[in-house]
């Protein structure tokens, strides 16, 4: 028996990386999965964008696993787009009981006052009124099965902010905001909301296009020294961020709502 038999869960950003790895994480304890990324450029992050074959890579892993899993190809910032994609949820599996908003884009300038205003908005867009929209979207049906489990992703630049990262820092704040106001709101319906802040995880995000090369070479004091307070430790995992949404996602965290969750190898602490 899986931590989540019988349990159906909505993924954002699914396509590769932590994404992926929630997706699988979730489908082995026995969830149905909602999986969707936007698979498209976007105009300032340096980082190679996801793919529809990433995405289907995503949908093969899970149903290798003997779990079903509905997927498409969705920005986040298309209302009209989600909402039709939480109707066939509904028409497909008939509830929702985890909505896990993780999709996101990283993109930097030297000083927050040099920062295009379209790449802040972009930012913004994407990863604090995406969040908004998925949860405007899906929300009326978990309210609908009874209750369940809302997981957000943050940032610990949402404890720590990152310096050339400001509207990112800006963005990741928010969706802390958004998180405790919708646990506050969300509670009489039995649905806990929660965010996670990973810290520097090996993804391709971080790890391919030059933005952390650029960071380096910009904030070399900040970002040049290695803060984990764990050992022989530089990268996370993506499995690592993945168990702390599981945990969220099971009843062993059935009294755990409105909490911002560092999972950054003590990265924050100082």
């Amino acid at each position: 028996m899986g931590r989540l038999d019988s349990k159906v869960a909505v993924v954002s950003g699914a396509a590769r990386g932590q994404g992926r790895s929630h997706a699988m994480t979730l489908a082995r304890e026995g969830a149905s999965i909602v999986a969707f990324d936007a698979c498209s450029s976007f105009a300032y992050p340096m980082t190679p964008p996801a793919t529809a074959e990433d995405l289907a890579e995503t949908v093969r892993g899970v149903e290798g696993m003997d779990q079903r899993c509905l997927s498409e190809v969705l920005d986040a910032r298309n209302s009209a787009g989600l909402e039709q994609l939480a109707e066939r949820t509904r028409q497909e599996f008939g509830r929702l009981d985890i909505l896990v908003i993780n999709h996101g884009i990283w993109s930097i300038a030297r000083n927050t006052w040099e920062t295009p205003e379209e790449q802040w908005d972009e930012l913004v867009d994407v990863l604090l009124t995406g969040a908004y929209k998925v949860c405007k979207a899906f929300m009326p049906l978990m309210i609908e099965s009874g209750g369940g489990s809302v997981i957000m992703t943050s940032s610990s630049n949402a404890i720590q902010p990152g310096p050339s990262s400001g509207a990112y820092t800006a963005a990741k704040t928010g969706v802390v905001g958004l998180m405790r106001v919708m646990a506050v709101e969300a509670g009489e319906f039995n649905i806990r909301v929660n965010a996670i802040a990973p810290g520097g995880v090996n993804t391709k995000m971080l790890q391919e296009g030059g933005t952390m090369e650029q960071s380096l070479e910009w904030r070399p004091t900040f970002l040049g020294l290695n803060k984990n307070l764990l050992p022989n430790l530089q990268w996370l995992e993506p499995q690592a961020i993945s168990d702390a949404v599981l945990f969220l996602a099971s009843d062993e965290s059935k009294f755990v709502t409105g909490v911002l969750l560092p999972v950054d190898a003590g990265w924050t602490v100082g």
